[in-house]
């Protein structure tokens, strides 16, 4: 068994460092996780700088399934959970209130790009951790202040992933792990497992892993798509000019005069200024993952020479059912003298019919002429990712040193996402979000699970690409000028290649897939209602949860994967379609860097003083290949460009006592822009939205400046208190400049939008509908980012660890890690300060004010047991003023996670892990500054269901 001797913090560091504890004659010896805290608390009294350390139990034993899951116990390090696919995972870190775009992340120091799930095409600078199996790696660090030697480009900080090697253990390596998982949402078992062999001979050594992985996760609540609005806010023209500091709020009219309509006891006003949400609607969503990975090494070691090759290979597959069901509330008004069919074209206006008002405004109960929109929606995921590295080490003398290493990566990404919009006209409705906020009431006398009550069927296909290659070379000399013991001086140099290609693809098979010919010889197109026979009056995978109201729609008429993905050849039907070129682009960036760095050790007064100083020159240039529009027509188009940054860095660390350390450090670091910003011509992001963005090629990096101080106490072996203050001042900040500007400027053709978008009803547009809706003046809203924003982030950060072994037996195996960051954010531009009507200003943050996270672990013989609690509190995202006054905070979370094991020996290990054991429900809401009212309105309010894996574990 791996096992490793507590180090006393008064003594020498080092990996071997031991020391007797308060018995004489006798060292504490730790293994497991009480071993990997251990060594990650070593590596980090070691350093200079900022830096935190997660290290492996053994060879092919991370300690959480997740590699970001293990992160979140940093102090610092916020966790997002995967959403794009609705699994439970950890996907992307943020670090000190920097979103993960702020983030580098490289494989055994050599950088890396890779997206997944519903991040695929977003274009961002994030790094996905969810692709790869935790099995794969052997120890992450987290630099959270700059050094010269490290890749720029992570403000928030980096990350560095490494994986494992032969010598990394002394002896032969056989480990594996088998377990099944059971989600109790979706009430479905699936599998997991690892292998891990490693040997070396003499000075040559072998590794070989695999892992593979199977889970499923079924999620529902409810969804307003997008905020609440009033029937008098609503009902301005739809193309009248927008007040500044706003986005205009979504638009509807209430038929109020109709002689249906009953308001009971509440006046006219009341009911005209109450709030409904966009759209009162079911969610809910089951998604199959699959993920293999591999990992390998071949490595050579001698005194003087080191040399390996290492390698990764990744597969992540997600295939997600998606259903939502409910009445969209937005773009709904009745024009006088209107004929047509209640709930289609211009008499789409909702009457109430018997309706309440809450205490929060919502304007709730029976409403008549409402109408459904019915989504089946197939999403598939998938990402491959391939790295190797060779790297070689050679030992001149003891004090000179020359390591070089080269890499490439590559990772190819896509995921497609296919639907069948349903509709039901002119039916009565009832809502009712004060039974159940996340299981609200959506019932109605007609009957949704009939196919047959189903109307006007349309199709919405496409599938998007990102595909990222990295290619890096790097050496450096490390000369060891002086070395007493005592008294030390070292310099670093070196220098870095990094050459990193992005491309992006959008295609749209709609209309392909309109043609397909169906079972009855007809055409999807042809078929008209027709399409409706080959609907299932269920949901694909089963009836839902209702949360305990009756009301909730628990089963509704849907389409199969199978007549969609089958019979409609969806997927097919998207590659043959041609690439949509407002979406298309390649960009390139190659940076080539040097740097110059000194570390020192020195005494004073017994103390001892070590230190480092360095300059990092980063020259990039950008290559961008994109399409641009002149008069209507996209052609090709070629930019280029680039910058020069200069990046000091500095960094102390004082011995006030042999157990108390102050640090102190001082740097430059830069991030740049999202390559979304850069290299994009003009993409559409909502359908159903007369919105674009468009690229800005001249857009420069941010530039931060980051002041570290840190005081920590290693007051007992294998123990910490620390407590720490942070700032970063960050310029150059993107800021989205919104501006409405005539749709012919734009030159995009009317079918990338739904006629919603304008006003009308759902389906695709023609260029006369959209004059016809908007009085031949329809405007869009295009979004550009510019350098103009500025950013001031502080924060406070503690950390307390460990081993309770001064307690009486059986308690001396107790032990505790904890985290609490505490940050403020200072942000400059119009998107972070949320502007209320009456003038006043609400500054916004946009990362969790505190979080903490709290790991209570107990190790003692073959019995372990460990339960961590993660919280993070609400956040508020730029945003602007709807004219409702409500800003969107995504609501405060805590998980609570466990694992329990039970060591019979060496070759079997049982263990039980458990993720999400509360349920967390994970939601939006919206709240007005000036009301004294709580979380009032909410959006995407979810339940992720707990999963529980039982298996075993062990080695030979």
């Amino acid at each position: 068994m791996a096992q490793t001797t507590l180090a006393d913090p008064a003594a020498p560091t080092g990996a071997d460092a031991q020391v007797p504890t308060d018995a004489p004659g006798e060292d504490i010896v730790v293994t497991g996780f009480r071993r990997s805290l251990a060594e990650g608390l070593e590596l980090k009294r070691e350093a200079v700088g900022i830096r935190d350390s997660i290290v492996a139990e053994d060879i092919g034993k991370f300690p959480e399934a997740n590699v970001a899951d293990s992160m979140q116990r940093i102090p610092g390090v916020i966790l997002s959970r995967d959403g794009g696919a609705g699994t439970n995972e950890g996907q992307r870190v943020a670090i000190r209130g920097l979103s993960s775009d702020f983030v580098v992340t490289t494989l055994n120091g050599a950088p890396v790009r890779t997206t997944s799930a519903g991040s695929v095409g977003s274009s961002s600078r994030a790094f996905n951790y969810d692709v790869f199996p935790s099995e794969l790696f052997g120890r992450v660090d987290v630099y959270k202040s700059p050094l010269a030697n490290l890749e720029e480009g992570g403000i928030g900080g980096n990350v560095d992933l490494q994986t494992p090697r032969p010598f990394d253990s002394k002896e032969r390596v056989f480990r594996y792990t088998a377990q099944y998982s059971y989600n109790d949402q979706s009430e479905k078992w699936r599998p997991r497992g690892s292998l891990i062999v490693s040997d070396h001979w003499g000075n040559f050594g072998v590794l070989f892993g695999a892992a593979y992985a199977k889970t499923v996760n079924e999620r529902s609540g409810f969804q307003s798509t997008g905020g609440y609005n009033s029937s008098t806010l609503g009902r301005r023209p739809y193309y009248g000019s927008v007040p500044s500091n706003t986005s205009g709020p979504f638009q509807f009219e209430l038929n109020l005069d109709s002689p249906l309509a009953k308001l009971g006891n509440l006046t006219r006003d009341q009911v005209a200024n109450a709030l409904l949400p966009r759209f009162y609607r079911v969610y809910t969503s089951n998604t199959e993952r699959e993920r293999m990975g591999f990992v390998g090494s071949v490595q050579y070691k001698s005194d003087r020479f080191e040399a390996s090759l290492d390698g990764i290979y990744s597969k992540l597959t997600d295939q997600m059912d998606e259903f939502t069901f409910g009445v969209p509330v937005r773009s709904t008004r009745t024009a006088p003298g209107t004929t047509a069919t209640p709930g289609t074209g211009t008499n789409s206006g909702i009457i109430p019919l018997d309706v309440k008002i809450d205490q929060y405004n919502n304007l709730y109960g029976t409403f008549g002429n409402t109408s459904i929109i019915s989504e089946s929606f197939f999403r598939d995921f998938e990402t491959k990712f391939s790295y190797g590295v060779a790297r070689a080490k050679y030992d001149f003398s003891d004090r000179v040193t020359l390591q070089a290493q080269g890499s490439i990566s590559k990772s190819r990404a896509w995921q497609s996402g296919n639907r069948i919009v349903s509709n039901i006209y002119g039916i009565t409705t009832t809502y009712d979000p004060t039974v159940n906020v996340s299981y609200p009431t959506i019932s109605s006398p007609t009957s949704f699970t009939d196919p047959a009550n189903f109307r006007d069927p349309s199709l919405g296909f496409s599938i998007q690409r990102e595909d990222d290659t990295v290619k890096s070379l790097r050496s450096a000399l490390d000369w060891t000028v002086v070395d007493t013991g005592d008294t030390s001086m070292a310099f670093k140099v070196g220098g870095s290649y990094v050459s990193s290609l992005k491309s992006r693809t959008k295609q749209d098979g709609s209309s392909i897939a309109r043609a397909a010919v169906l079972p009855n010889g007809n055409t999807f197109a042809a078929s008209g209602n027709g399409v409706f026979q080959y609907m299932d009056p269920f949901l694909q995978y089963g009836t839902l949860n209702n949360g305990g109201n009756s009301g909730y729609p628990s089963n509704f008429a849907t389409f199969s994967r199978d007549f969609v993905m089958g019979t409609l050849n969806a997927n097919g039907a998207n590659r043959q379609a041609a690439r949509q070129l407002n979406a298309t682009y390649e960009a390139e960036e190659r940076v080539t860097s040097g740097f110059l760095e000194t570390s020192f050790k020195l005494t004073i007064g017994g103390h001892e003083l070590r230190g480092d100083a360095g300059i990092r020159y980063s020259d990039t240039k950008t290559i961008i290949d994109n399409y641009t529009n002149l008069g209507g027509v996209f052609t090709p188009n070629r930019r280029t460009g680039g910058y020069q940054n200069w990046l000091p860095s500095a960094s102390l660390a004082f011995d006030i006592t042999p157990k108390l350390l102050l640090r102190g450090s001082i740097g430059s670091t830069v991030t740049r822009g999202a390559l979304n910003d850069i290299a994009g011509s003009i993409v559409v992001p909502n359908v159903f939205s007369n919105a674009v963005t468009v690229g800005n090629p001249d857009l420069r990096p941010q530039v931060a400046t980051t002041y570290d101080a840190v005081l920590e106490w290693y007051f007992a072996p294998a123990a910490l208190l620390s407590v720490g203050l942070f700032e970063k001042d960050i310029t150059d900040q993107p800021v989205a400049i919104i501006e409405d500007v005539p749709f012919a400027a734009t030159g995009l053709d009317p079918s990338y939008f739904s006629c919603a978008a304008f006003g009308g009803p759902t389906g695709t547009c023609t260029l006369a509908q959209v004059n016809a809706l908007t009085n031949n003046n329809p405007l869009i809203r295009r979004t550009i980012v510019q350098n103009a924003g500025q950013l001031k982030l502080r924060g406070l950060e503690a950390a307390y660890q460990q081993n309770f072994t001064f307690l009486p037996k059986p308690f001396d195996g107790l032990g505790l890690t904890s985290s609490f960051t505490l940050i403020d954010q200072q942000q400059k531009g119009i998107d972070y300060n949320f502007v209320l009507t009456n003038g006043s200003v609400v500054a916004l943050q946009s990362v969790p004010k505190y979080t903490y996270s709290i790991t209570g672990f107990y190790e003692k013989g073959p019995f372990s047991l460990r339960g961590s609690y993660n919280y993070r509190s609400k956040t508020g995202g730029p945003q602007r003023n709807t004219l409702n006054d409500e800003i969107s905070y995504f609501a405060a979370q805590g998980y609570l996670d466990a694992t329990v094991a039970f060591k019979i020996n060496d070759y079997i290990e049982l263990r039980v892990d458990a993720l999400n054991i509360t349920n967390e429900n994970t939601y939006t809401f919206y709240q007005n500054p000036s009301k004294s009212v709580g979380e009032t309105h909410r959006d995407n309010s979810y339940f992720n269901g707990r999963t529980f894996s039982f298996g075993i574990r062990g080695k030979f």
